[in-house]
């Protein structure tokens, strides 16, 4: 397949990474923003190519990671009321809510139906209008794009059973909230090649020039992603800071700006919570008024929630660089994917999921070969 195969080829690889090791003089920490470069990297075992001084630490790219326990808990709450068909994202269903899950409403008698897009939920509301059909809008500018024709679909049709529970955040705020915070230990950022398709990378230039921070805006397979870590790594060995398009196969300067123009008519910008990491302003996207009418929070009148987060779960550490999974002491033993104690561990996207995934697959086949060879 073109743009798969040649960025998996292990000769390339090996070359890539030789190349790091031979222009890394000094100790670099760098973070990919993306939940699926982190999935890449966990599969691959990519940190282990590259030399000790160079550290991947993941950042808040996974949308159902750092969807606030609040919105989850105000999910639960519409997909109970009767007469309601709640459409999610199969992967939404395991994240924990202050008391239980979605899936536990959905085993309770809830309606509760996973789509693949957002044009399957309207269908249901087109098909069911004696139902108030919900759907779950979650995500990145890249899902805000989708979520946002939904909604501008739904307006034209004059669709009045169709709502959506809006968690749309904005990566750009997000690294500039991590660069300034002081106990900030990230030298470069690999940016999320996916949604700098829709927004272009201009925004990035005034981030590398307050900060003096390199990013390089990166794809999602190996090369890819080795790539971009040689891109960075040349940058701050040279002294440089500027803003680098690995991704040029599906990137450019100036994104969609189709997209972009729907998104801005469907949505504006607003301070949001982070799950684990806490407010960020100008951080997320809500409803414009003229879209109101579609706000699922306004239409169930749900009462204020009191959230307590579960203070056993490091994800908001893990997704800021401050710590790995494997730093966390529940992790692998009380947390789980059968039984998360955080989102990370729920989503395929989350660093924790990733690293029980792969990460223990890898250490189980070292300690084979090391039983084996001891015999």
């Amino acid at each position: 397949m073109k743009y798969l195969k040649e960025y998996r080829n292990g000769e390339n690889i090996k070359l890539i990474a030789a190349e790091i090791q031979k222009v890394t003089t000094r100790p670099w920490t760098l973070m990919e923003i993306c939940g699926g470069q982190t999935h890449a990297i966990a599969k691959y075992n990519l940190q282990q190519l590259l030399p000790e001084e160079i550290q991947l630490v993941h950042g808040p790219g996974c949308p159902v990671c750092v969807t606030p326990q609040e919105i989850i808990d105000r999910a639960i709450a519409i997909a109970a009321v009767p007469n309601v068909i709640f459409c999610s994202f199969g992967d939404m269903l395991r994240v924990p809510g202050s008391d239980r899950d979605l899936l536990e409403v959905k085993a309770a008698g809830g309606d509760i139906r996973i789509v693949y897009s957002p044009l399957q939920a309207l269908n249901m509301a087109e098909q069911n209008p004696t139902k108030q059909v919900v759907f779950f809008a979650v995500g990145f500018e890249t899902t805000a794009t989708a979520n946002a024709l939904t909604l501008s679909l739904a307006k034209q049709k004059q669709i009045d059973n169709f709502y959506a529970l809006i968690s749309q955040f904005l990566v750009t705020p997000a690294i500039q909230s991590i660069c300034a915070r002081e106990d900030c230990r990230i030298q470069g950022f690999l940016a999320a090649g996916h949604v700098c398709a829709i927004t272009g990378y201009r925004q990035y230039r005034s981030l590398v020039k307050k900060h003096q921070i390199p990013i390089v805006i990166t794809g999602f397979e190996p090369l890819d992603i080795l790539e971009g870590v040689l891109r960075c790594v040349r940058q701050l060995e040279n002294g440089r800071c500027e803003v680098e398009n690995q991704y040029q196969r599906a990137v450019t300067k100036t994104g969609n700006t189709v997209a972009q123009d729907l998104i801005k008519e469907v949505f504006k910008v607003a301070t949001q919570q982070w799950r684990g990491i806490g407010e960020i302003p100008a951080s997320g996207l809500v409803l414009s008024d003229d879209y109101s009418g579609f706000n699922a929070e306004q239409t169930f009148n749900l009462p204020a929630l009191s959230i307590s987060e579960n203070r056993g779960c490091i994800s908001g550490d893990i997704m800021l660089g401050l710590k790995k999974p494997g730093d966390c002491p529940h992790f692998a033993k009380t947390c789980q994917p059968q039984q998360p104690l955080g989102a990370p561990m729920v989503s395929t996207e989350g660093a924790c999921a990733a690293y029980y995934r792969y990460q223990n697959q890898v250490e189980s086949n070292e300690s084979a070969v090391s039983n084996s060879t001891n015999r």
